[in-house]
């Protein structure tokens, strides 16, 4: 016990109690003690019980579960101060201890997401994993270490329990490693999309033979990556999930030629999207070439298929259709 202060084993008897006991004890204190003291809450990572028990000993309370671990955080001072002094003088407290708050531990990661926090922390040990969790949000700690191994999450959760409390210098270099791997990582991101819109643009431009072959090479390899780009994209097999105003708007400005060779190879979906929104005189037309079994050149399929796909985004340049790449409805203004 020596490792705590006086003031920190008053916060975690305070935090032993529960909140309407607390509440009571704290109307007895001076506020510079209250300051004191909630600073403390705010800043304790979890408290078992062993420790908990050791603290009321010395407080000459009741002896508590040894299986309950309490947390502290800014919500519990938050709710004590509440309890204690109403909202408005709760709210006087906390906006005074402001910046000393502000500088909690590992502060820039706690509103990281999860995933990234483990991608962050996955090559590192044990205890320098622990120390980490054990200044995250119980949530977001509890959701980073189940992305471990089961056997590191038995490792890590046996340092948390057993840690004692940091020195600032430790605190820090974890911190400034942990930021300069989380600015590497931003930038790389940053770096990615810059490519995927490069390649985007390439795509858009090139010919539909060319784009066709790329896009399922890359499906096959990288599934994920392939998947991003196109919905970054419009491509031809993307004219199915189309609204019907937008279709009967780029069909207006699509030869009966070109129609007729892009559906030679297409699936039905697509097929199915263009009949609902042409006349009955073109469908029984282009259903009878397509019937006919006229031998074509792949090449003039895919050509007639980019010429299209060139209308299509010439129109949505033009602000006459609006395509969605998020899955969502398409319209058209």
């Amino acid at each position: 016990m020596e490792q705590y202060t006086n003031t920190q084993k008053a916060a975690i008897l305070l935090l032993s109690v529960g909140p309407d006991v607390s509440a009571g004890i704290m109307k007895h204190l001076e506020e510079r003690e209250i300051e004191s003291i909630t600073k403390e809450i705010t800043e304790l990572r979890r408290v078992t019980a062993d420790v908990k028990e050791q603290v009321m000993r010395q407080f000459h309370q009741l002896a508590i579960d040894s299986n309950i671990v309490s947390y502290g955080g800014l919500d519990t001072a938050t709710d004590l101060l509440k309890r204690t002094f109403g909202p408005d003088k709760a709210a006087g407290f906390l906006k005074r201890m402001g910046n000393r708050t502000n500088n909690r531990p590992f502060q820039f990661i706690q509103h990281v997401e999860s995933l990234q926090i483990f991608h962050l922390l996955q090559y590192e040990n044990a205890q320098t994993v622990a120390l980490v969790l054990s200044y995250l949000e119980s949530e977001k700690a509890a959701e980073v270490l189940s992305s471990f191994p089961s056997e590191r999450q038995i490792e890590i959760a046996r340092r948390i329990a057993m840690m004692d409390i940091a020195s600032p210098e430790i605190i820090h270099q974890v911190e400034q490693v942990l930021q300069e791997k989380l600015t590497m990582t931003s930038s790389q991101k940053q770096e990615a999309q810059k490519g995927i819109d490069s390649i985007v643009s390439i795509l858009s431009s090139v010919d539909r033979g060319t784009e066709k072959n790329i896009l399922e090479t890359l499906e096959e390899k990288d599934p994920e990556l392939a998947n991003e780009i196109k919905q970054r994209m419009f491509v031809f097999d993307d004219i199915a999930y189309l609204d019907n105003r937008s279709i009967q708007r780029i069909l207006m400005d699509v030869q009966n030629q070109d129609l007729y060779l892009a559906l030679k190879m297409t699936s039905q979906g697509v097929k199915d999207a263009i009949y609902r929104n042409i006349s009955k005189r073109r469908e029984e037309g282009l259903e009878e070439l397509l019937n006919a079994n006229e031998q074509v050149r792949v090449k003039d399929v895919e050509d007639a298929q980019g010429r299209i796909v060139t209308i299509i985004r010439k129109l949505e340049e033009d602000g006459a259709i609006i395509i969605s790449r998020n899955g969502e409805e398409n319209r058209v203004i």
